[in-house]
């Protein structure tokens, strides 16, 4: 496995985009491109998935215990080549729909939503009338919502309330309304991709200086980490998405602690592999959805009270330069990043960084504070897959 996965980076870290030339040249030097990315994702032994989450076979459990795995790599380094590839590759990226392998399907899908035009929305709106798999469905309606496909409006209408699959319903709501909201495509999700340097991924260490980074927030306000240094200690939480009852509840409890975390001269961010538009639904600064998981919804209890930023990082290079594994594993049929947390001290120095094996299992809330207070960082959860 070790090998494969090397073999994997080093294909990838040696695919460019394709020269310039004729149109001709350069459809054949992209398609060339795109079949040897695709054949190193079918080569990689990624866990299985039921019900639209990734399980460990031996434990029977969602998620996935070993933080070595790799599969976020493999994922993610895929959809950045077919970035830098550019418009030229997707009439051979929409081949790749009908491939047999769902883990091809759904890279292919993601990468489409890089590209507005007829040829992206008429393939994705395809995929999602026909495909079996509520993960490769979930990527289409979320590739569709990023193209602002109003071709695809009134399917995604339907399918919000007829799917079989309640995941894909729940991002058909999502993208519907998306849609109908925002008109014209959304711009630098590609480039954000197709910046990833994999020569950063893993890089912050416990005990080492905290690597300096600044995304935006919800409000489209900058956030740097370095504006603390000297002055506050950081706690970074990284979450899934809107559809996380763990990361509401979490939310709840900042809620809960904001003047216990203000006492004790507490930075608290919270932080989302996705684009500015999801962060904002997580937030309720956008509509608020229907879940099944509870009768009221979390974002209309949030209005004046979130006292922390959420910050966007629309293709998890923060998160994977601090060792969240963007696309790491799925739940609710959408491939995500590890839950973690890291607290950064007032030297700016990482005193804790945890990753999660599943979507529960990590400190919570007041644990965290408790850390940051007492001093003691160590920490495993009883339930931590292993």
């Amino acid at each position: 496995m070790c090998a494969s996965f090397m073999a994997t980076v080093l294909w990838f870290v040696s695919t460019q985009a394709p020269a310039s030339g004729s149109d001709d040249s350069a459809g054949k030097e992209a398609a060339s491109n795109v079949d040897q990315i695709m054949q190193r994702i079918k080569e990689f032994p990624f866990n299985p998935i039921r019900d639209g989450r990734t399980r460990e076979p031996a434990l029977d459990h969602d998620g996935v215990a070993n933080l070595a795995d790799g599969a976020w790599r493999v994922r993610v380094l895929a959809i950045r080549d077919l970035a830098r590839l550019g418009a030229a590759a997707v009439p051979e990226v929409v081949e790749y729909l009908n491939d047999e392998n769902p883990h091809v399907r759904h890279v292919a899908a993601f990468a489409l939503g890089f590209h507005p035009g007829e040829a992206s929305d008429k393939a994705l709106i395809d995929l999602l009338r026909r495909d079996p798999d509520s993960v490769v469905r979930s990527q289409a309606v979320i590739s569709l919502s990023q193209l602002k496909s109003q071709a695809a409006l009134t399917l995604l209408e339907d399918l919000a309330q007829n799917d079989a699959s309640r995941d894909v319903r729940h991002q058909c709501d999502l993208a519907a309304y998306r849609i109908t909201k925002y008109p014209g495509p959304e711009t630098g999700l590609a480039a954000a991709y197709a910046r990833l340097d994999e020569s950063k991924f893993e890089q912050i260490r416990v005990g080492q200086p905290a690597l300096d980074f600044e995304l935006a927030d919800t409000d489209g306000n900058n956030w740097r980490l370095t504006d603390f240094r000297g002055k506050k200690s950081v706690v970074l939480i990284w979450i899934f998405a809107d559809w996380c009852p763990v990361c509401h509840n979490e939310f709840r409890e900042l809620i809960q602690l904001k003047e216990e975390y203000a006492a004790h001269n507490v930075e608290v961010v919270t932080i989302e592999c996705h684009d500015a538009y999801r962060g904002r639904v997580m937030v309720g600064r956008e509509f608020q959805p229907k879940y099944w998981f509870t009768k009221e919804s979390p974002q209309g209890f949030y209005q004046g009270r979130i006292w922390w930023r959420h910050l966007v990082d629309p293709a998890g290079s923060v998160g994977a330069t601090y060792g969240v594994q963007p696309m790491e594993f799925v739940v609710h049929s959408e491939w995500i990043n590890r839950p973690a947390t890291v607290i950064v001290d007032k030297e700016g120095i990482v005193q804790f960084a945890y990753y999660g094996t599943y979507w529960g299992d990590r400190p919570s809330i007041e644990q965290t504070l408790g850390m940051v207070r007492s001093g003691n960082f160590a920490f495993e959860h009883p339930k931590r897959l292993k």
